[in-house]
């Protein structure tokens, strides 16, 4: 009896205390919501919950609507193999003006936690000055551990970057064996006035299987040398010679070389190219295909003359954002022979709350040059180990996304797992 008393007065005077901590709570959290500065962070593949613990003075809204401080966050690959990360920081409401661009470079060698840690670090930073006009500047502390002494730098690669990588793969069962061999090798360098890359890519594929009492084994092999020299002309213009040696059994090419000059135009400078591009690539070059099989044209091999035209359209703003490519080669020797390819993702904020994303690509293909003559076995068709001739290819998407209710979500609570990566 005693105990259940006990128990009883201890339950009731727990009761009488959680709605007096809860209040408290609810106070300093309305006092937070009051004064800190309202963030929207447009990131894909960003650990917000990481964000969220470490810049717990501002609060993070889900509407940009919502928002003082829109940040907008980009990426693009460095010439190191690395990644710059471009914050863009533009104020709304008492801070409209007050706008920003702060850029950081991660290394190829650094792990997701250092890269999490630096980027985080670069968009606290960037967080100050507008903190810096709210009552919680008192809260925020900047420390510098140590002085740091100007070195000068050395590379002694300048500026080269190597890559080797070899991937296999294997995969048994009882009437069916598969390995897989991916090797690819990588140079490049990279500077603000020429951007060389260099690629070699090699895939073989071997397939065995039993059916009915027979064993059958079909191979699918292929490589590839790229070779990409581009110059800087001006914030504007590009000029570049693309060079390729090619060998493929799926698209019946014992060895094919395409050597083609090209020259690029941007719309926008390129220093704007982590919000907007506008790209108009046109090429025209010559081509060399020797083919394993005779083709559906009667040809062992063939000199070639082909010209393309690349236009690509991409932006990223409060939005939304908007990536469209279009695509279009033929060649001269006969215009009927061509290709025209149209690629898009958009992404669109309608209203509060409510974003449509779209994606999808179609194209008509008239280009099927290297199509070797005679039937496809059922085995190379469900293999895919020969290219199939087709006149067009269509694939695509919808989808909608609504959200509602409380616009602050500074709560961090990662039990059972919550989704995020970085």
């Amino acid at each position: 009896m005693k105990n259940i008393l006990r128990f009883t007065i201890l339950a009731y005077v727990q009761m009488m205390i959680s709605p007096a901590l809860s209040a408290q709570e609810r106070t300093a959290a309305d006092s937070l919501r009051q004064n800190a500065v309202r963030v929207f962070i447009d990131c894909w593949h960003c650990d917000m919950d990481y964000i969220r613990r470490e810049i717990p003075y501002v609060n993070y809204v889900r509407d940009v609507k919502e928002a003082q401080v829109y940040i907008l966050r980009t990426t693009q690959s460095t010439g190191s193999g690395g990644t710059e990360y471009t914050f863009t920081y533009i104020g709304q409401e008492e801070f409209e003006g007050m706008n920003d661009t702060l850029v950081y470079h991660s290394n190829p060698d650094e792990t997701s936690d250092q890269v999490r840690e630096g980027t985080t670090k670069m968009l606290s930073m960037g967080l100050i000055r507008y903190v810096a006009r709210t009552p919680l500047f008192r809260e925020i502390e900047i420390n510098h551990p140590r002085v740091s002494e100007e070195t000068e730098v050395f590379d002694r690669w300048n500026y080269w970057v190597f890559e080797f990588e070899f991937d296999p793969e294997l995969e048994m069962e009882e009437s069916l064996k598969s390995s897989n061999w991916d090797n690819s090798i990588n140079a490049s360098m990279i500077t603000h006035a020429l951007k060389y890359e260099f690629s070699a890519d090699m895939n073989f594929r071997r397939t065995k299987y039993d059916y009915e009492d027979s064993i059958y084994i079909r191979n699918r092999n292929s490589w590839r040398l790229e070779n990409l020299l581009v110059f800087s002309i001006s914030e504007h213009w590009s000029a570049g010679l693309r060079a390729d040696l090619t060998s493929s059994t799926y698209r019946n090419l014992n060895s094919s070389l395409d050597i083609v000059p090209s020259v690029e135009y941007n719309i926008f400078p390129y220093s704007e190219s982590t919000i907007r591009q506008l790209r108009l690539l046109y090429g025209i070059g010559y081509s060399y295909n020797n083919y394993i099989d005779t083709t559906i044209y009667n040809k062992t091999e063939e000199h070639l003359l082909e010209q393309s035209l690349d236009i690509a359209y991409q932006v990223q703003q409060k939005w939304g954002e908007i990536n469209i490519s279009l695509e279009a080669s033929t060649y001269l020797h006969d215009f009927s022979k061509n290709r025209i390819e149209l690629d898009s993702y958009i992404r669109i904020r309608i209203l509060k709350g409510l974003s449509l994303s779209i994606n999808g690509g179609i194209a008509r293909i008239n280009n099927q040059i290297t199509l070797p003559k005679g039937d496809l076995s059922e085995a190379e068709i469900l293999l895919e180990l020969q290219e199939l001739q087709t006149a067009y290819s269509i694939d695509g998407g919808i989808g909608f996304t609504y959200t509602f209710g409380s616009i602050y979500n500074n709560i961090v609570n990662p039990r059972f797992g919550n989704g995020n990566y970085y």
